[in-house]
């Protein structure tokens, strides 16, 4: 059984340390980056629209319509990254271009942290297999939370790490808690399990016990989160309320296994709820089942090269980020671990890096032949699957917009109201408010709504076989756009 050796400041690891003539890792970093912005801009960007959560996103912060209602679990973080953009321009296109380059330079700076204890070929492999995955990219221009979670989260073990193989000073402790921070500030919960591996590393492991470092990650997470609790006590009756309400409307937190969901998803599902689908394409989901072993035989390399404990930090941190997804939460999306996949990347390129110096060392090209010939076939299964979500998530935009045009047609028009099946994004495309009457949106009551009508035009949403609400009573109904996936297929206008 192997043991590790403490974390020994970087000085007693020369093999860490880059020479002189050798460059450091940031055009190799900044290579990748360019790659993984230059894939966004060309698949994922352009004709795309804006998705369900990504409409309540912008919308906090400018964008095409009123506030949506902000349910109790989410946090603003992800509004507060995107309203420079959107606060100059209602453009989609724009926003993703924004959010696409900000992505790669942030991988960049995530990584570039991990110099001092990493090696560049470690490096370039891990953000490369990272930014390779169909989540990454699909995220990467995405007004979305996770993704940036992710990013933090490296950038958090990075510093924290450094702090431990060298000199704890001030930019370590104050890089580790702002990380934190930001994880915090994007989804509270997300800094916290990201907090506790690294809090438990920091004050446990024999000789670089560091207290003032755990301080400023317990105070990064309190500063993350500070918003969301403001927020509790000001709408929600307090911490402990808020907390309940985005239990309730996360399906319930507890005890839930969630590790076979996760693999269904893989095939292109951003979000299984509830996971009741077959298992449609294993072939995507064979990465995902050798991540352990893969992850332990770069442990085991890194054991060799004198970084074993490195890689242990990464892979705790990871774990721990994975474990409320994986069994915490009755339903999967594939965003949900990008935290723990950036973190793991490391270790699993620890093993793919030392496999290519081995099959070099002892020249034999079919092993080196083999091993760039299995990261091909992962890579194009991930670009596979990516254009896939890509044409299914421009198709149900497209969707929204068709839908939007027909009210504003049929007299919707800003400022205006819309409720009912799918409001929330679709009162976005429209430029209306959303106010829903029921469910995890439910803002209004339906007097308050009908008394709304009379003032400014207003439409209830109907999904195919279901009836309409007790509020559309007397109203004529419309149809709308066919539509081929879920949505509204008519509307009844409440508006005089």
């Amino acid at each position: 059984m192997y043991e590790c050796p403490p974390l020994r400041p970087t000085r007693d690891a020369p093999a860490t340390r880059p020479s002189r003539r050798t460059p450091g890792p940031l055009p190799w970093l900044a290579a990748v980056a360019v790659v993984f912005a230059a894939v966004q801009l060309t698949f994922v960007v352009p004709g795309s629209g804006l998705a369900w959560d990504e409409t309540v996103y912008v919308s906090q912060v400018g964008g095409n319509a009123p506030p949506a209602f902000f349910s109790a679990p989410r946090a603003r973080g992800i509004s507060y990254l995107v309203a420079p953009a959107a606060a100059l321009t209602t453009s989609t296109t724009a926003l993703r271009i924004y959010l696409a380059l900000l992505s790669a330079a942030g991988l960049v700076l995530a990584l570039w942290i991990w110099r001092k204890v990493l090696p560049t070929p470690v490096l370039v492999t891990a953000g490369a297999l990272f930014a390779g995955l169909w989540p990454t990219l699909f995220y990467g221009p995405a007004a979305m939370p996770n993704l940036w979670c992710a990013l933090g989260a490296l950038a958090a073990a990075g510093w924290v790490v450094t702090a431990m193989r060298g000199t704890a000073g001030l930019a370590q402790a104050a890089g580790a808690g702002t990380a934190v921070a930001v994880v915090a500030l994007m989804r509270p919960a997300d800094g916290f399990w990201l907090a506790l591996p690294l809090a438990l590393a920091v004050v446990l492991v024999p000789g670089r016990r560091l207290p003032g470092l755990c301080a400023a990650l317990a105070g990064g997470l309190v500063a993350g989160c500070a918003p969301w609790t403001a927020e509790a006590y000001g709408r929600y009756g307090g911490l402990v309320a808020r907390l309940r309400r985005a239990g309730e409307i996360q399906g319930g937190l507890g005890w839930n296994f969630a590790v076979d969901d996760h693999l269904r998803s893989l095939a292109g599902r951003t979000l299984c709820r509830p996971c009741d689908i077959a298992w449609e394409s294993p072939a995507t989901a064979v990465w995902w089942l050798a991540l352990p072993l893969v992850v332990g035989g770069g442990i085991v390399a890194a054991r060799r090269a004198g970084r074993c404990a490195v890689a242990l930090l990464a892979t705790a941190t990871g774990v721990s980020v994975a474990v409320p997804y994986l069994f915490l939460v009755e339903y999967a999306a594939p965003r949900f671990l990008l935290p723990a996949y950036a973190l793991l990347a490391l270790p699993v390129a620890e093993y793919v890096a030392y496999l290519f110096a081995r099959a070099r060392r002892a020249r034999r090209p079919a092993g080196f032949a083999a091993l760039t010939l299995a990261l091909a076939a992962h890579l194009a299964v991930q670009l596979s699957v990516l254009s896939h979500v890509v044409r299914t998530s421009h198709t149900t935009s497209a969707e929204f917009a068709a839908t939007a045009r027909e009210l504003n047609r049929l007299g919707v028009r800003p400022p205006c109201v819309l409720s009912g099946d799918h409001a929330v994004p679709i009162a976005y495309y429209a430029g209306c408010a959303s106010r829903q009457t029921g469910g995890h949106d439910a803002s209004i009551t339906a007097e308050a709504l009908r008394a709304l009508a009379r003032h400014v035009p207003t439409a209830v949403l109907v999904a195919e076989g279901e009836e309409p609400p007790p509020v559309t009573d007397g109203s004529p109904a419309c149809p709308l756009p066919p539509a081929r996936g879920p949505g509204p297929r008519r509307t009844h206008l409440l508006h005089p």
